[in-house]
This record gives C-alpha cells, structure tokens and sequence, in this order.
C-alpha cells in the first residue's frame, strides 16, 4: 500500500499539471472579460480585476455570431453525418471481406489523414476555382467528410473486427433482414466507436481554418475565420478575438466532457489488431 505522503504527491502533480493545461483557457477567458485598457496595460492581470461582458455583446449584438454559427454547425453537423455513415459502411466492409492486403489498406486510411490540411488547401482551392464552386457550405462539407474519413474508417475497423460473426450469422438465421441486423445487433455494440469517431470529426470541421478561409465567402464564413476577421491592419482587437474563441471551443468542450467515458472506452477498445 503506498505511503500518504506517495499519495499526496500523486494529486498534486496531477494538480500541477491540470493548472499548465488548463491557464491557456483561463487566459483566454480572462481576457475576454477585459477592457482595452487592462488588456493593453503594461503590468498583466490575470486573476483579481473587474470584468465587463462588452466583447461579447458587440459579437453577439455586430459581429454576426449568429451567421458564423449557423454556418460552423451546418457544416460540422453534416460533414459528420456523412464521416459516420460512409465511414461506418467502409469499415464493415473491410472487417467482414477477407482479400488479400486488407489490413494494408486499413493501415493505409490512417497514413492519408497524417496528410496536413495545409497542404491540401492550395490543391483544393484550385479545384473548386476551376469548378466555380467557391463560396459553397456544401464544398466545405465534402472536404471535411474527405479529411476526417480516412481516421473514422481506422477506427471503426477495429471495432467491427471485435465483433463476432457468429451474432450475425444467428441473427440471420431468426430471419432478421440485413438492416435488422446492422440497426439492433451491430449498431448497439458500436456505440463507443461511433461516438469517439463522431466527436473527432466534429471537433477537426469545427475547428478548421485554412479551408474555410480559402473556400468561403462574407456569407458562408465559419466561426473560426470570423475569429480572424478581428486581426486588421491597425492591430488585434484581443477582447473580441479572445470572446469569440471562448464561444467557439464550447461545444468541442461540452461534447468531451459529456461523453468522456465513451472517448476513454472507445479508444481501448478499438486498439486491436486484425
């Protein structure tokens, strides 16, 4: 049994680190709660201050929030949508068809996300340009369903390998039909997968800059690239940028809070070689 004094080093390392983790947001948040004047203020303040809710009235009040949010939930939302299903689809049939190289090419999905989006921005911009399809939601969306595929295919993989044939084969033979058996014995022991692929892919078309700047316009702009259009030419407006931040990493932070037990669960469980 460790000694008391093992123990209380334990949490406060734990401690320490969740404060190293966690100052970056606080800093943001701090921020955000500021004036011109404190945020430009030689000596910086980060704790005992008066806050001020005026950065976040005027993005919600003239910032066009609420343009910039419609737009980040409609892509996230279906470029998700689109992740689990195609996704979902491709892994089942790699884990169920035996041919040669499958586990090659299961490896394969994963070393095409190592790709930077960066690098695909130029390549993509060119393409939709030709097209004429600039300013569009729904190019933005099959870009994120194509970046976030390749990971969503990986991991679901493992997971329908874990899965016995056996409780396909017996639910066949109760004369379920194919979809009876994909929605009621399947999709039930595939939960933890598709939440942890499904908040991943959420969090990257949430969060994703370099597209959504090159492929939308003033009307199809996401919350990050409207975060962007407080750093003019005179300088950074920090109160508004740092608002507008807090406001974005909400829900990315409430999904991982919610449903962190799924993430951990997923993660073990998948790991699994085929």
């Amino acid at each position: 049994m460790d000694s008391p004094m093992k123990i209380w080093a334990h949490y406060a390392g734990l401690l320490v680190l969740a404060a190293i983790c966690l100052m970056p947001i606080w800093v943001m948040i701090s921020t955000s709660l500021k004036n011109e004047v404190l945020i430009f203020d030689g000596t910086p303040v980060w704790f005992f201050f008066f806050p001020t809710l005026e950065n976040y009235e005027y993005i919600l009040t003239r910032g066009k929030f609420d343009r910039y949010l419609t737009n980040s939930v409609i892509v996230a939302s279906l470029s998700t949508f689109l992740t689990l299903f195609l996704g979902g689809l491709c892994a089942y049939a790699l884990a169920r068809t035996e041919f040669k190289g499958r586990r090659f090419v299961a490896n394969a999905t994963l070393l095409v996300r190592m790709v930077p989006p960066a690098v695909l921005a130029v390549p993509a911009f060119a393409m939709v340009v030709t097209f004429s399809l600039d300013n569009d939601l729904a190019v933005l969306t099959f870009f994120y369903t194509a970046l976030n595929l390749p990971f969503a295919i990986w991991l679901l993989f493992g997971f329908y390998k874990q899965i016995p044939v056996e409780l396909e084969e017996a639910a066949i033979v109760d004369g379920a039909s194919p979809l009876q058996v994909f929605f009621r014995v399947l999709l039930p022991l595939m939960k933890s997968g598709y939440a942890v692929a499904g908040i991943f892919a959420f969090r990257i078309a949430w969060n994703e800059f370099i597209l959504a700047l090159l492929l939308t316009g003033r009307k199809t702009r996401t919350l990050p690239v409207g975060a962007a259009g407080f750093i003019t030419d005179t300088g950074v407006e920090w109160g508004r940028i740092m608002a507008m931040g807090t406001l974005i990493v909400i829900p990315p932070l409430l999904f991982t809070f919610f449903a962190a037990r799924q993430i951990i669960a997923g993660m073990t469980a998948g790991a699994v070689k085929g």
